[in-house]
């Protein structure tokens, strides 16, 4: 059996997966990040048979557009799997077109991140939809360390270092030393939270219904942490339905409105990392205080957030070099090189 096995596994590339609540990073060994898309699925039913219509960048942009035959799901939330079959498609969908068609006989190592917060079942689902897309096996790597290895931190040594991760459904709040969290707690609040908190400000202000997909756009292009010096910033025009008249409507608002939306979510991941620094031993505490906090994920392109961050712990920040990969390369890494090989678990 294991004959075949080595024969099924031989010439397979191992990959590395991000497998994010916004979005789904591949790395291939030897080859680096070879895909980046949507953790969408969009679903269609015909005559009661439903079959997946379009993943990734394809879906997202039906989001919020479909007939009523079409569905745009989002398999994870918060982090993990909420709907283990199409996230199970959408994994097989992204290893096919990482490996082609003619490597279907293929079953290569798969080395998955999970949020720290994870739960035993929440882990055994992430599993379960890797084995049944091909894998011949699967490890799981805790997201936190992964980002602290993407972000270059010294992760093997006797030093503490912390590395706040915000991704889109969760932010992972972590102190590590020696290949281990020496503390670690996981916010579920994240990007997805901050879109929410602009379309429900925008509803209660200007009583302007506004879709997911506007308000991702307004977070990504003027979202920021504190109110602009000006007390206005940039003015951003927005489009929705009016929830007075029922038609759609334009209105104006600016960079203050939108730091005002978002001060809820950001309060919670600063929450997190004070908790954080409040149970964190005295000498790693210590080795922060030299270290600084490292800001991983596209949370960590908010504007002003590190400035935001170190007003309220007093630690020099910092924001890793390119935040909305680190947690792939660093899952990739942990794959590729031995010294990190202990940092995975066998799910």
């Amino acid at each position: 059996m294991s004959f075949f096995a080595n024969l099924f596994k031989f010439g397979s590339q191992n990959m590395a997966i991000d497998l994010g609540t916004a979005n789904t990073l591949v790395y291939v060994q030897d080859q680096g990040i070879v895909l980046n898309e949507p953790s969408v699925v969009a679903i269609e039913t015909i005559n009661g048979i439903k079959r997946v219509k379009a993943v990734g960048d394809d879906a997202k942009m039906m989001m919020g557009k479909t007939p009523d035959t079409i569905e745009a799901i989002r398999p994870l939330r918060d982090g993990v799997i909420a709907d283990i079959e199409i996230a199970e498609e959408m994994i097989k969908h992204f290893i096919r077109k990482v490996h082609g068609k003619r490597n279907l006989f293929r079953y290569p190592e798969i080395v998955i991140c999970v949020p720290s917060g994870s739960t035993s079942v929440e882990k055994r689902a992430i599993r379960d939809a890797a084995s049944n897309a091909g894998a011949s096996e699967v490890h799981l790597i805790l997201e936190p360390m992964a980002a602290a290895i993407g972000a270059d931190m010294p992760v093997t040594e006797p030093v503490g270092s912390m590395v706040v991760d915000i991704g889109g459904g969760t932010t992972e709040v972590a102190v590590l030393s020696l290949r281990g969290l020496a503390y670690t707690t996981s916010v579920r609040t994240g990007g997805d939270k901050m879109d929410e908190a602009i379309v429900s400000y925008v509803r209660r202000h200007h009583n302007l219904l506004i879709g997911d997909a506007t308000a991702e756009r307004i977070k990504k292009d003027y979202g920021i942490a504190v109110v602009p010096e000006d007390g206005i910033g940039e003015t951003i025009t927005l489009k929705g339905r009016d929830l007075v008249n029922g038609v759609p409507k334009e209105i104006t608002i600016n960079q203050s409105h939108v730091a005002e939306a978002l001060s809820e979510p950001i309060g919670a991941i600063v929450e997190g990392v004070r908790i954080a620094l409040e149970n964190t031993a005295p000498e790693l505490a210590a080795d922060i205080v030299d270290q600084g906090i490292v800001l991983t994920g596209g949370g960590a392109l908010i504007r002003r957030l590190d400035e935001h961050l170190r007003e309220e712990t007093g630690l020099p920040v910092s924001i890793a070099e390119d935040p909305l990969t680190c947690v792939a390369i660093g899952t990739g890494r942990a794959m590729e090189d031995p010294v990190y090989r202990g940092v995975l678990m066998s799910a």
